[in-house]
């Protein structure tokens, strides 16, 4: 018998996740359950985590369950992913051993581990996530590897709720690329477009140059989906004709493909492209368009402080959202 995981939304029908939005509204409405009595969720964390940890574990708790967090290699043994390894290195564990293990005591496993930023070729295949995924006989959640599904969830429901409908269709959504000093992952940039096509909008893919334009595999899902759901993809590089009209704009800053893992010819190419900060101007170029952004987010690189502090941000909803869809996450994996 197969396990359904929860590891990208391309691997759910649009019903499933319109079951899990409802179930997400749901839970918004009334906070406690008993969905996950008696059962515990293994949230593993190769990476920092503020608002995922936090909404995991109350998460968890407010449906009756119990989490425990690892993160290997600081209070748990570091992992190793590879076949044939001879480990006689700084790993002390297989991920073989570790998921079928973590399965016996734990009915749902979670797992955020972020790109190694030096292979592309080798981070795109999501090797930690896949592993997890191979071995465990338990459902597992991703927590944000190269696609960040969570967040998609979070940021639907709170368009959903600022249009008040859940057909967002017909709506121009612009995802636009913002300067950031680091080379950042793209897992929310290709989360937003997987799912903003899923939805049927009219998507506007806004970057600088044709090197910041996200994985073929993630520009195949959104054109998928259009053939599918309807809407319209597009790639702009023009700020103007991007903006014009929109009704939503979601902000995320990624290193450019091209250069992944030499990101040093890569910097000054993105520092001519400071001026893609969300502003003030640029949104009023909208048609009365709602900001958001999956946070964390640095004011005044990425947008100014006038537009994350405006009524059309809203990027605190779509946080709060985080716990919710979770929640629904996890009690439909926990009761198929």
């Amino acid at each position: 018998m197969s396990v359904k995981h929860f590891l990208n939304t391309q691997d759910w029908s649009r019903p499933e996740l319109d079951a899990l939005l409802d179930q997400a509204r749901a839970f918004k409405q009334t906070k406690l359950g008993d969905q996950l009595k008696g059962k515990a969720v293994a949230l593993v964390f190769f990476n920092p985590s503020m608002r995922t940890r936090t909404s995991f574990e109350l998460g968890t708790f407010q449906l009756g369950g119990h989490a425990v967090v690892l993160q290997p290699g600081k209070d748990a043994w570091p992992i190793e992913f590879d076949l044939g390894t001879v480990m006689d290195g700084d790993t002390e564990e297989h991920i073989a051993e570790v998921a079928k293990v973590l399965a016996r005591y734990a009915d749902i496993l979670a797992v955020r581990a972020f790109p190694k930023f030096v292979d592309w070729q080798i981070d795109r295949q999501d090797r930690v996530l896949a592993a997890f995924a191979k071995y465990s006989p338990v459902p597992v959640i991703n927590m944000e590897t190269i696609t960040h599904p969570c967040q998609e969830l979070a940021h639907i429901l709170a368009l959903q709720e600022h249009f008040g409908t859940t057909d967002l269709r017909g709506k121009k959504y612009v995802l636009t690329w913002t300067y950031h000093p680091k080379p950042l992952n793209t897992a929310v940039a290709n989360s937003a477009l997987t799912i903003a096509t899923r939805m049927g909008m009219d998507v506007t893919l806004l970057c600088p140059t044709p090197d910041y334009i996200l994985d073929e595999r993630y520009m195949g899902w959104a054109q998928d989906n259009v053939a599918e759901s309807g809407g319209s993809l597009q790639v702009s590089h023009d700020i103007a004709s991007a903006y014009a009209g929109a009704d939503v704009v979601y902000a995320k800053s990624w290193g450019a493909l091209p250069f992944f893992g030499n990101w040093g010819p890569e910097k000054p190419i993105r520092d001519q492209y400071k001026h893609f900060i969300v502003d003030e101007a640029k949104m009023a170029l909208t048609n009365n368009g709602v900001f958001s952004h999956c946070l964390p987010l640095r004011r005044n690189v990425k947008a100014t402080d006038g537009v994350m502090d405006s009524p059309a941000c809203i990027a605190i909803n779509e946080a709060e959202n985080r716990l919710h869809v979770q929640k629904a996450i996890m009690a439909a994996l926990a009761n198929p």
